[in-house]
């Protein structure tokens, strides 16, 4: 007898072999539509569009569906300084885990932020580049674009061009709300287009 077996005898070993029940249906293999993420993506004119995305497979179709449209409704919020995006995206208990000093914690830092970039570069907007949704995170890459046309820490704006990059990780809560965040922008280049 060998010493697997011996084992397997006396109950120490237990084998690892999955048992299906003669009554369980076999696994349902996804359709096309299941596995293309952009069946997600809700087609309303006045939100944004990631150019790509990226989804978990293995998250339900609701929950997915919830993130993806979570995703744009945030980033429609950035695109367009409107609060009233939102509105049904992040939790009221929201915190900013990367918060810049002078920044108010909760969904209000964000309108705050918001508005007083658009004082700056009224002309504002934000591309969905990229989005990534596994589990319960989200992760975008964003490029924000507009001209410095407002003020800025008491400058004028020439009308220069402004173009950064930023990188932002939410986490969606069970309810479906982003109650946190962690964000990186690229303030050296913003700060060189303002002239900072």
């Amino acid at each position: 007898m060998t010493t697997a077996a011996a084992l397997a005898a006396t109950g120490l070993l237990v084998t690892a072999t999955p048992v299906t029940p003669a009554s369980a249906a076999p696994p349902r293999t996804a359709t096309a539509a299941e596995r293309d993420p952009w069946h997600l993506v809700d087609r309303s004119p006045d939100l944004v569009r990631p150019k790509s995305l990226t989804v978990d497979a293995s998250l339900p179709t609701h929950r997915a569906r919830t993130a993806v449209r979570v995703t744009q409704r945030l980033y429609t919020f950035w695109n367009t300084g409107r609060a009233r995006y939102l509105a049904g995206t992040v939790d009221p208990r929201f915190r900013d885990n990367t918060l810049p000093a002078g920044r108010p914690q909760g969904p209000a830092g964000l309108a705050f932020a918001s508005k007083n970039f658009r004082a700056a570069v009224p002309d504002l907007t934000c591309e969905l580049s990229d989005v990534l949704i596994s589990g319960d995170k989200i992760t975008a890459r964003l490029v924000f674009r507009g001209h410095f046309t407002g003020t800025f820490q008491g400058r004028a704006g020439r009308g220069q061009k402004v173009e950064f990059a930023a990188i932002d990780i939410q986490h969606l809560g069970d309810d479906g709300l982003i109650v946190e965040d962690w964000h990186i922008e690229d303030n050296q280049t913003l700060l060189a287009q303002l002239g900072a």
